[in-house]
């Protein structure tokens, strides 16, 4: 790893600080809890700072001989980003809004296109990131949307990673920013119809997405007025204009109860109206249109139906049942037109897309052309629209939008995903296999690999899963990802328990009581794989971010012998410490996803059991990649360096532990799309390097 004659860099070892905690009758002692400063999100510790800087270094350090590889891995990276990339048009009112980028830009200017030049017409500047982010070592931007009358255009901006946006409104007659500045919220934004009134959400003190505010065009901040305050600190709330502009939805909730209100648009200090109650345990969305609400909801059943009720009485004693629950089909989306509304759906692991027309049409499912792929509605922002635009793409087909007729059924391509350095589809392959775990149940695993990679266990793999929320995580594309195909590696997608690929009990199979299952799950896919020759036991690689790196974390705690290498991303591992720790604003909000350990003794050691962080023995693991950010609000910077100062001081292993975090950003790592490449170049050549043959970390 190092060049001839140099000296083997020395990794850091923090101090041991031993701090003794007490709760349901068990004596925990963190060494390690002085990594976080107690003035977060401020944090100015210097002994905090030294250690982590002093991390960086020595990762730098180790990284310094692969500088070459890293940068061939930037330029292959580089080279797959079209350098002038733009997106599709879509048509808004009287204009066409879109995106590009300009040659060499980290970041996209936004721009419209008057509706009656055609969207090859002339385009106009409204928003330029990079202008925005001149000076700036991070930028992500959030909503960009036009008032009603198109003359104004509120966005907002987070400048340090911590999820605190700044919402402004520019003139789009001048280009010029408005006095109006709206600090603290959580950067999504509605217009009223008036066009001089904005929604938005403001975070508390513990950056909670607590309340909605009503903002007036002209005035301070200060002056805005509380729409609504949810007072269960475990809820969120989040504000939103319907499709068809008639009302502003206001949704509060957490990942197992909701309950929704709304208000007309056209009178935006009307009080909202509650379609029902909250109700624990369950979880409703709604939409409107002709004076009727469309409500998704598991009321009756975990996969969910569709029901119908008045705007004017919504409560659920009138609701109507459109579309019964079902025990195969999983609905988990609802976007209604004019015409016709689309359900998001999903069948044996599989996304469906249906069309149902109202009055006469009937309803179809979309036919797609390979066995699994990644779908999903993208820009349909006009109600009366006739046709559905959709984003497609596999492990073997990149981006793909269209736009499909729901009458005619016909597709038009309008934007395939193009890759400057060249790729050739046919050069790879896909499969989909089920693997048996610990207790019967088949976990979908999908892979791709080159038609000449061998399928005899040479080969090396990387498996990549998440498990956690009921969120999906479907097989799509990654240019990325050739880099380590084109270089013998098989790339392997898991579907463990505690996502939602074969229905809501496929989540609940995973959460809480049953978490342990995603883990198990995970165990099983890289056997199965390795008994299927893809690769064998002990030539792979496991990943996964935030919640998947407590995935990553517990998995090679379980299993260390079955991989070679790791790499977690900004990943959730000091998860009982955090559980106790009401201050946090994810903390109350989580406890349906993991209990609360606070109350319960049972949750509390079950989450002892597999926390990560706890669970760190005297043994061997795998080389380790981790990565955090200081600035990172959902998975707080010290759960990697405390989880990174633990494994240093205890593995008995040899092997590389580096750990990246960066100083100035947040859970998404570095922005710029150019400047986040570095961060996968430096990645991919650690992983390169620790599967080269007779890798020693020493020498």
């Amino acid at each position: 790893m190092n060049a001839p004659n140099s000296t083997v860099p020395v990794p850091p070892l923090a101090a041991r600080r031993p701090v003794v905690s007490h709760h349901h009758g068990d004596s925990r002692t963190d060494d390690y809890a002085w990594l976080r400063d107690p003035g977060y999100p401020d944090v100015r510790d210097p002994a905090i700072l030294d250690y982590l800087k002093a991390e960086n270094a020595y990762r730098e350090a180790v990284m310094a001989p692969l500088a070459g590889l890293q940068a061939q891995l930037f330029q292959e990276l580089k080279g797959r980003l079209k350098d002038d990339d733009s997106g599709v048009p879509v048509k808004r009112g009287p204009w066409f809004y879109s995106w590009r980028f300009d040659p060499e830009a980290q970041y996209c200017t936004h721009f419209r296109i008057p509706f009656e030049d055609g969207p090859d017409g002339a385009a106009r500047t409204i928003l330029d990131e990079t202008a925005l982010a001149g000076g700036l070592d991070y930028l992500r931007v959030r909503a960009v949307e036009p008032s009603p009358d198109h003359a104004l255009l509120a966005y907002s901006a987070d400048t340090d990673g911590s999820e605190r946006f700044a919402i402004r409104v520019r003139d789009l007659a001048t280009g010029e920013d408005l006095p109006d500045v709206i600090p603290d919220t959580s950067g999504a934004t509605a217009w009223a119809a008036d066009s001089r009134t904005l929604f938005y959400v403001r975070l508390d003190a513990q950056l909670r997405p607590s309340s909605v505010w009503r903002h007036r065009l002209g005035t301070p901040a200060e002056a805005d007025a509380e729409v609504y305050r949810e007072p269960d600190p475990g809820f969120g709330v989040s504000v939103g204009l319907g499709r068809d502009e008639r009302h502003l939805f206001i949704a509060a909730g957490d990942h197992e109860t909701s309950e929704v209100r709304f208000l007309p648009a056209n009178a935006p200090e009307t009080a909202p109206q509650l379609i029902s109650a909250r109700r624990t345990g369950r979880l409703y969305e709604a939409e409107h249109r002709d004076g009727v609400l469309w409500i998704l909801t598991d009321d009756t059943h975990p996969n969910q139906r569709l029901v119908t009720a008045p705007a004017e009485n919504p409560d659920a004693e009138n609701w109507r049942e459109e579309i019964a629950a079902s025990d195969s089909v999983y609905l988990t989306g609802l976007h209604v037109f004019r015409d016709w509304m689309l359900i998001e759906e999903r069948e044996d692991g599989v996304k469906h897309l249906r069309i149902r027309h109202f009055g006469a049409g009937g309803e179809h499912r979309i036919a797609f052309p390979e066995p699994a792929y990644a779908v999903r509605p993208a820009g349909n922002a006009a109600f009366d629209q006739a046709h559905l635009r959709i984003a497609y793409q596999s492990l073997v087909t990149p981006p793909t939008v269209w736009d499909y007729d729901v009458v005619t059924r016909e597709r038009t391509v309008r934007k395939v995903q193009e890759i400057p350095s060249g790729y050739d589809a046919s050069l790879y392959v896909s499969e989909r296999e089920m693997a048996p775990s610990h207790d019967g149940a088949l976990v979908p695993v999908t892979t791709v690999r080159r038609r000449d990679t061998p399928k005899d266990g040479s080969a090396p793999l990387y498996l990549y899963a998440y498990g956690s929320y009921g969120m999906n995580m479907d097989p799509g594309f990654g240019t990325a990802r050739l880099s380590l195909l084109d270089r013998g590696f098989v790339f392997a997608l898991a579907n463990p328990r505690g996502g939602s690929e074969l229905g809501k009990n496929w989540y609940e199979a995973g959460r809480l009581e049953r978490k342990e299952n995603t883990f198990h799950d995970v165990i099983a896919v890289a056997r199965h794989l390795a008994a299927a020759g893809y690769a064998r036991a002990g030539n792979m690689a496991l990943a996964g971010g935030s919640a998947g790196g407590l995935m990553v974390g517990a998995t090679i705690n379980m299993a260390p012998e079955l991989f070679r290498a790791a790499a977690a991303h900004v990943p959730f591992v000091d998860v009982l410490n955090t559980m106790l720790d009401e201050t946090l604003w994810l903390t109350p909000g989580e406890y349906p996803e993991w209990g609360n350990p606070t109350e319960s003794g049972e949750a509390y050691r079950r989450i002892a059991a597999y926390s990560p962080y706890d669970n760190v023995e005297a043994k061997d693991y795998p080389h380790l990649f981790v990565t955090g950010g200081l600035s990172d609000p959902r998975v707080t910077y010290w759960e990697p360096a405390k989880w990174v100062a633990k494994l240093r001081a205890a593995k008995t292993d040899g092997n590389l532990l580096l750990l990246r975090m960066n100083m100035g950003a947040g859970h998404g790592g570095k922005s710029g799309r150019y400047e986040a490449l570095h961060e996968v170049a430096e990645e991919y050549a650690f992983m390169l390097t620790v599967f080269g043959p007779g890798f020693d970390p020493g020498a």
